[in-house]
C-alpha cells in the first residue's frame, strides 16, 4: 500500500522533488564553483533554519528532582533560568516538557510498545541502499558526541563537539595515558594476523585479564563498563585502551578507532619529514587536528550524501556561514540522540571470514579484527547489506548476564527516557520540524500491518510518543532513514558540525595544519582513502563503501 503523502507539505515535496530529480543538471552546477558554493549555502541553511535556533531555551535539568550541586529537592520547573541556558551537564532539548501527554494512563505500556520493534515472523528487513559499513560508522562516531550519563540519564559527560574523544579521549588527562610522547605518536603494538602479517594496534588495555587488573599506565583512564566486566579472561585480553569506555564494544567500533589511530600516526611520519624541526607537543596536536577535519569532511560529504536521496552533494564551507544566526556554540539535546538510535540497522548475523556469525559474537570480541586485519575486516564489512531502519527489524538476542534483551536495554530503554524527559509528541515535532501534523495513520506508514499496530497502542496519531513516530515513518526511496529522523539530523548535525572551531574562518587555513597538512585535507575524500592507505603495502586495494 502506497502512503499518504498529503501531509507532507507543499515546500517539502518541491525541496525533495528537486534535489531528488535532475541529476544532468545538479552534475553541471556542481562543476561550477561559485554557483555550487552559493547552491550549497542556500539549501543548507533552508534545512537548518527549520527550527528555532540555538541556545537551546530548555535543558532537561528542569526535571532533575534535585536542586544542582545539592541534596535538596525541589519540584519540577519548565520556566527558563540561568542555569538551563548554560550548564551543559544536562542534555538540551527543543521543545518544552509535556506533562499532560506524559500522565500515567495516556500512553501504552511499555511491554505492548516493544512488539513495534520484534521482528515479524522473525524476518529480517535488510537495507537496499547500506553496506554494514553505515551501522558501524554511525555509532562509532555519535558515541562521541551523544553520551548519556549512566548513573543520571538527564545528564550527560559529552564535550558537545565532534570531537573525536572516542579516539582521543575526554580529557587531556585521558589523551596523555594514550600518548607515545614521542615523534607526536599514540602507543601502538604490532600484531599479527592469521597469515602472519603484523599490523599496527592500540595496546592491551588489561594487565591481568584472570583477576581484572588494569594495566597500570591506563589506570583511571576510564571505568570498564558491566558488560565489559562480565567478559571472559580470553576476550578481556585482546581489549584495547582507547579513548572511551565503549571503544571496545564491537569490532566495527574498535576498526574504524584502529583506523583513525593508524591515520594519525602516518600523519606523524609524513609531518615530521616535511618539518624536522617540530618537537612531539606540535607534531601530535598538527595531525590530531588534520584528522578531525579529514573526518569532519566525510561527515558532511560522504556520509551525509549516503543517508539522503539527493543529488546535491552538502560540503563544508566554513567562510559562508559564520554570520548566520544558528552559527552558535553547540549543546547537544535529547531529540538529536533519539534521531541516532539505529538499533535496527544491525543484523541479528553477519558474514565473518566467509561464515555466517552472529552480530552477538562480535561483542568485545577483538580477535576477530586481529586475526582477519583491517583492510580484509573492511571489505567484507562492506561486502554485506546492514538492515532496514525502522521497526519491526530490531535484533532481539539475549544480554549475558542480565534478564534483558537487547530491544529492552535499547528500545524500549529509549521510549521509557522519553517519557521520563516528558517529551512533547510525535506531532508536535513534526510541526516543530516545518511537516504538517498527520491525521491518519496511513500518511505515517504505508504498511498496513504498522498502521493496525500502531492504531491499537495508541488510538490516535495525536497521541503517538516522538521515539515510535520517528521509526515507524517509511524509508524514502534511495534514502537510507526515514523522513523526520533526516530532518532532525540535518538541522541539528549541520548547525554543529559547521561551528566546529576547526571550521571557523580564523583556524581554517594552512597555518593551522601546514602545508602539508592541508594537502592531505584536501586530498582525502572517503573512509577508502583512509583505509588503503592505512594497511600493511603488500595488501591489495580493499573497496571500501557506505553504498551496496
Amino acid at each position: 500500500m502506497t502512503r499518504d503523502t498529503s501531509r507532507d507539505g507543499f515546500s517539502n515535496k518541491a525541496l525533495a522533488y528537486t534535489l531528488t530529480h535532475f541529476k544532468p543538471i545538479w552534475n553541471l552546477v556542481q562543476s561550477y564553483e561559485p554557483l555550487k558554493r552559493k547552491l550549497n549555502k542556500f539549501f543548507l541553511n533552508s534545512i537548518i533554519y527549520k527550527l528555532p535556533t540555538r541556545p537551546l531555551p530548555y535543558s532537561l535539568m528542569g526535571l532533575d528532582p534535585k536542586i544542582p550541586g545539592t541534596d535538596i529537592p525541589k519540584k519540577t520547573d519548565t520556566y527558563i533560568s540561568w542555569d538551563s541556558l548554560t550548564d551543559k551537564t544536562y542534555t538540551g532539548r527543543h521543545l518544552p516538557p509535556d506533562p499532560e501527554f506524559n500522565k500515567e494512563g495516556n500512553l501504552p505500556p511499555l511491554d505492548k510498545v516493544k512488539t513495534l520493534f520484534q521482528k515479524r515472523d522473525g524476518k529480517t528487513i535488510y537495507s537496499e541502499k547500506s553496506t554494514l559499513l553505515f551501522p558501524y560508522w554511525v555509532q562509532w562516531f555519535t558515541d562521541s558526541f551523544l553520551r548519556i550519563d549512566q548513573e543520571n540519564r538527564f545528564k550527560n559527560t559529552s564535550n558537545h563537539q565532534i570531537d573525536m574523544c572516542n579516539v582521543y579521549g575526554l580529557t587531556r588527562k585521558q589523551t596523555n595515558m594514550l600518548r607515545a610522547f614521542k615523534d607526536g605518536k599514540f602507543k601502538t603494538q604490532k600484531l599479527k594476523r592469521k597469515d602472519g602479517v603484523e599490523e599496527e594496534y592500540p595496546l592491551f588495555y588489561y594487565a591481568d585479564p584472570e583477576q581484572g587488573i588494569i594495566d597500570p599506565q591506563f589506570e583511571g583512564l576510564h571505568a570498564p563498563l558491566n558488560d565489559e566486566k562480565r567478559q571472559p579472561p580470553e576476550k578481556k585480553s585482546k581489549l584495547f585502551a582507547m579513548g572511551v569506555e565503549r571503544a571496545n564494544v564491537q569490532i566495527g567500533y574498535v576498526m574504524l578507532n584502529t583506523l583513525c589511530i593508524r591515520e594519525h600516526n602516518r600523519i606523524c611520519d609524513v609531518l615530521s619529514k616535511s618539518y624536522p624541526e617540530w618537537d612531539d607537543e606540535r607534531l601530535f596536536q598538527t595531525a590530531r587536528n588534520i584528522l578531525m577535519v579529514i573526518v569532519l569532511n566525510i561527515i558532511m560529504e560522504e556520509y551525509i550524501f549516503h543517508i539522503t536521496p539527493y543529488n546535491f552533494r552538502f560540503f563544508a564551507d566554513p567562510e559562508a556561514f559564520t554570520k548566520e544566526s544558528w552559527y552558535r556554540e553547540n549543546w547537544m539535546a535529547i531529540e538529536f540522540s533519539f534521531v541516532y538510535r539505529w538499533h535496527s540497522a544491525i543484523p541479528e548475523t553477519f558474514i565473518y571470514d566467509g561464515k555466517e556469525q552472529s552480530m552477538y559474537d562480535s561483542l568485545w570480541n577483538n580477535q576477530m579484527l586481529i586475526d582477519k586485519g583491517l583492510g580484509a575486516l573492511m571489505e567484507e564489512t562492506c561486502s554485506q547489506p546492514g538492515t532496514r531502519i525502522g521497526l519491526f527489524n530490531t535484533p532481539d538476542f539475549k544480554i549475558a548476564g542480565t534478564p534483558y534483551t537487547f530491544i529492552d536495554a535499547t528500545e524500549l530503554a529509549s521510549v521509557k527516557l522519553g517519557r521520563q524527559a516528558q517529551l512533547a509528541s510525535y506531532n508536535d515535532y513534526r510541526e516543530m520540524c516545518g511537516y504538517p501534523r498527520v491525521t491518519d495513520f496511513n500518511q505515517i506508514t504505508g504498511d498496513e500491518y504498522a498502521q493496525q499496530k500502531l492504531k491499537e497502542l495508541y488510538g490516535h496519531v495525536d497521541k503517538i510518543e516522538l521515539f515510535v513516530g520517528l521509526y515507524a515513518e517509511d524509508v524514502r526511496k534511495n534514502s537510507a532513514i526515514p523522513p523526520l529522523v533526516a530532518r532532525i539530523i540535518g538541522i541539528d548535525a549541520f548547525s554543529q558540525a559547521l561551528t566546529n572551531p576547526l571550521l571557523s574562518p580564523k583556524v581554517f587555513n594552512k597555518e593551522t595544519f601546514s602545508e602539508v597538512g592541508w594537502e592531505i585535507i584536501q586530498n582525502t575524500k572517503t573512509v577508502s582513502d583512509l583505509v588503503n592507505r592505512n594497511v600493511p603495502p603488500s595488501d591489495p586495494k580493499y573497496k571500501v563503501s557506505f553504498e551496496l
